[in-house]
């Protein structure tokens, strides 16, 4: 406890953190050793700091050694082959330093690790850098993989901005009437938890959906059960009709009237181009 009249003098910030930076990966004073990624490449840490700065590492470095009963000894290296060593570098400086160098190509690795290790401070600072990075990656395994993800638990809760965005692309793997399905179940799902209309919440999420590359069946089909279960606008439904009666893509937005990389050809298409 300090004493009546004591203040508390600071020394020279930039010469402190200089020297804790000079710890990283400092083979001097150090007492436990990581071999890490596929390269097998030795880095060097303090138990002590690790401890202190993350959870997992204290779990980690406290438990015993296989047959063993005393904490994880200092002379046997701890084998990290999951994570390249420059993405473990990055977590390191971030526990020594509290701020971390990041890079295009480790961006998204060092986010990983961080949710991994339980870094939220870092997780943070590796989305903020690599946001754009992570949203073209999301987007490509989506597009890729679309009619697994639109089956999951991720998909039905994804916010309306960040479905609008996957809507918007051409590649989606999947059909329309299976996309639009799954557009019917995000909203029913969206709309439980927000304790909101169903058709108030999938207000924008709808609108991207590419009503005219429906067939005519399959169109009236989705109006009778529009009717049972009110989610798309009636005026996005009458577009789509127009354009069958006139048999060309006027009446709907163009981008509405694009196939996607799923979409199976129907007869009509021919004339929406």
């Amino acid at each position: 406890m300090a004493c009546a009249g004591s203040a508390v003098l600071e020394g020279d910030a930039a010469a402190f953190a200089a020297a804790v930076r000079s710890l990283i990966n400092n083979p001097q004073f150090s007492d436990v050793t990581f071999v890490v990624g596929r390269e097998r490449q030795e880095v060097f840490a303090h138990r002590c700091i690790l401890a202190c700065r993350c959870q997992a590492f204290q779990g980690m470095l406290s438990q015993p050694q296989a047959g063993a009963q005393e904490p994880w000894p200092p002379q046997t290296p701890l084998v990290l082959s999951h994570v390249q060593p420059e993405v473990f570098l990055a977590v390191l400086e971030f526990l020594y330093t509290n701020s971390v160098t990041l890079n295009s190509l480790i961006a998204l690795e060092v986010l990983t690790s961080a949710v991994e290790y339980g870094l939220d401070d870092l997780r943070k600072a590796a989305v903020t850098y690599g946001q754009t990075d992570l949203q073209e990656h999301c987007l490509v395994f989506v597009e890729d993989r679309t009619q697994e993800v639109v089956q999951t638990r991720s998909f039905h809760e994804l916010s309306a901005a960040a479905l609008v965005a996957v809507l918007r692309s051409d590649r989606l793997a999947i059909d329309e009437p299976h996309l639009i399905r799954a557009v019917w179940e995000w909203a029913h799902v969206s709309s439980a938890v927000l304790e909101r209309p169903v058709a108030e919440v999938a207000a924008g999420p709808v609108r991207e959906l590419r009503l005219p590359l429906l067939s005519p069946q399959e169109l009236a089909a989705l109006e009778t059960n529009n009717q049972r279960d009110p989610l798309i606008p009636v005026e996005s439904i009458a577009e789509a009709w127009k354009c069958h009666v006139l048999r060309k893509g006027s009446g709907a937005p163009p981008r509405l009237c694009q196939r996607r990389r799923g979409t199976q050809p129907r007869e009509h298409h021919s004339y929406l181009e």
